[in-house]
């Protein structure tokens, strides 16, 4: 028995696979569509809403701003609540006196560009003592309405 060596054959089958990979990407695409339409991967943002009729005096009251002012070099720095002075020592008692019936609970703290931070953080360790559950910085660029 011989076998001859010489192709001269035919050949076996061959599959083309052009189309089979546009189908899988054509897949892909429509799963990456379909993931991105899912509201579980989206971003969760809390957007502050505006008043429907913001008085002055209505956005006095429920925004506290906490200030840290610098007054000279080896004193501490005075406290204020809504540009009104406070001791350092009464100033828990009065952040729970204000936060005790609010619903939010929420203040700002603003401290000047020469106090050292020690001062601003000791504001913040106290809000948190008093029951502020979210304390937000303000920079020197913003102001807040009413100051």
């Amino acid at each position: 028995m011989s076998f001859s060596m010489a192709g001269g054959g035919p050949s076996g089958p061959q599959i083309n696979v052009t189309p089979l990979i546009d189908v899988l990407l054509t897949l892909i695409i429509v799963f990456m569509v379909v993931v991105s339409m899912d509201q579980e991967y989206q971003e969760k943002v809390q957007m502050p809403q505006p008043d429907q009729k913001p008085t002055a005096e209505e956005k006095q009251s429920r925004t506290i701003v906490i200030q840290v002012v610098w007054t000279t070099k080896d004193q501490p720095p005075t406290v204020k609540i809504n540009q009104e002075d406070v001791r350092w020592e009464d100033l828990e008692t009065r952040l729970a006196r204000i936060y005790l019936t609010r619903a939010e609970k929420v203040a700002f703290v603003r401290g000047d560009a020469d106090v050292n931070f020690q001062y601003v953080a000791d504001v913040i360790d106290l809000a948190h003592h008093a029951g502020v559950q979210r304390v937000g910085l303000l920079t020197q660029g913003r102001e807040v309405a009413g100051e």
